[in-house]
């Protein structure tokens, strides 16, 4: 029902930055919001940013915030993530993911029901 296309990701010295997108394609009209998470090597899913599809209300775990901006194009139906001030402890599998059955913007990976193929962003010292 509904296809993420994720691209962005690479490989950035510490204190750079980069731009993740992903692409929504199908029946994006039933997508509440959409949400970044990330998995490091050898631990969980965790969450990054969210974002509502209407009205653009934006929710962010601490270890970011300050740091990453999350925006999205409702025309394009595309959301970005923008990483600054990259640590190493960033470098991870960035994944997108579309909230349809939420009526509330979900912070829990449960809470989503598409994703992505995800983007690696490794962050060097």
């Amino acid at each position: 029902q509904v296809q993420l296309v994720e691209s962005g990701g690479g490989l950035v010295q510490a204190g750079g930055s980069l731009r993740l997108s992903c692409a929504a394609s199908g029946r994006t009209f039933s997508s509440y919001a959409m949400g970044w998470f990330r998995q490091a090597p050898g631990k969980e899913r965790e969450f990054v940013a969210a974002i509502k599809w209407s009205g653009g209300s934006t929710y962010y775990a601490d270890s970011v915030k300050g740091r990453f901006i999350i925006s999205r194009d409702n025309a394009k139906r595309t959301v970005y993530l923008q990483l600054n001030s990259l640590k190493p402890e960033d470098t991870a599998v960035y994944y997108c993911a579309a909230a349809i059955k939420s009526y509330s913007v979900p912070v829990a990976a449960s809470g989503y029901d598409y994703w992505g193929q995800g983007t690696q962003v490794i962050v060097s010292p």
